[in-house]
């Protein structure tokens, strides 16, 4: 077996994380690859309804920017600092409760206009938000399978009923498949975290057929699997912005 490599944790809490200090720990907050990776779950789900309306669709962007690009992720942040900003708690949780708040209130505003389908999803988004990174209930939201439910299929379905008023098995099938993208997500991403924010040392080596070693480290570890969280990011956004490009263009 190979010496153990020992270092101090990495120096950034995520591979998207800025310098810390000042704005650039809001930038950090916001989570930007991630934030972008769901919002693009948005747009797929609105752009597979029989007709896009622009303005709902700004609207369901802006809400779900505000619930989980700032609410959930402010919240996640009172628990343990997992990206050390220093971002007072007071203002975490004014963050937070206005990020709810805001896509609150532009979900009723949606029920005006699309009708009470809405009802379910403006009742069941808090909840998610607020009962996940809070831990709430005994943490029994806080587990992968809620997590790709939450941050995955629920915008797909959100954004198509707020445009079409109904559900079909088309975007029913899509969120199946932003489920799997999400689980996936959480797949690499959790010992992403371990290794960049609790690890202290690694052990290890790869013992080749010619007889080679190969040592194993930090860097070795988090490459393949930051590098497939970056693809996977962009592959979203880009397929959402090329539908949103051949709907509306």
């Amino acid at each position: 077996m190979a010496d153990p490599v020992t270092a101090a944790p990495a120096e950034r809490p995520a591979f998207y994380a800025a310098r810390g200090g000042g704005w650039r720990d809001w930038w950090t907050l916001l989570h930007p690859p991630y934030t972008a990776w769901h919002l693009g779950y948005v747009v797929i789900g609105a752009c597979l309804a029989p007709v896009v309306d622009v303005g709902r669709l700004l609207a369901t962007l802006a809400a779900f920017f505000l619930a989980v690009g700032v609410a959930a992720h402010a919240f996640d942040e009172l628990s343990g600092r997992p990206l050390r900003t220093t971002i007072s708690a007071g203002a975490l949780w004014a963050a937070g409760i206005a990020g709810v708040v805001g896509a609150v209130a532009l979900g009723c505003a949606g029920v005006a206009i699309v009708g009470w389908v809405l009802v379910p999803f403006l009742v069941v988004g808090p909840v998610l938000v607020v009962g996940y990174n809070l831990e709430l209930f005994g943490r029994a939201l806080h587990n992968d399978v809620v997590f790709a439910a939450a941050w995955g299929a629920f915008p797909v379905l959100t954004a198509y009923v707020a445009q079409a008023g109904t559900l079909r098995a088309g975007p029913v099938l899509a969120a199946l498949g932003a489920f799997a993208l999400s689980s996936a997500q959480r797949a690499l991403s959790t010992p992403a975290r371990l290794l960049r924010r609790r690890a202290r040392s690694v052990r290890g080596a790869v013992g080749l057929e010619d007889g080679d070693v190969l040592a194993l480290d930090r860097a070795a570890l988090l490459a393949p699997l930051e590098h497939a969280l970056r693809s996977l990011s962009w592959a979203v956004v880009l397929v959402a912005a090329g539908l949103a490009v051949a709907r509306l263009g």
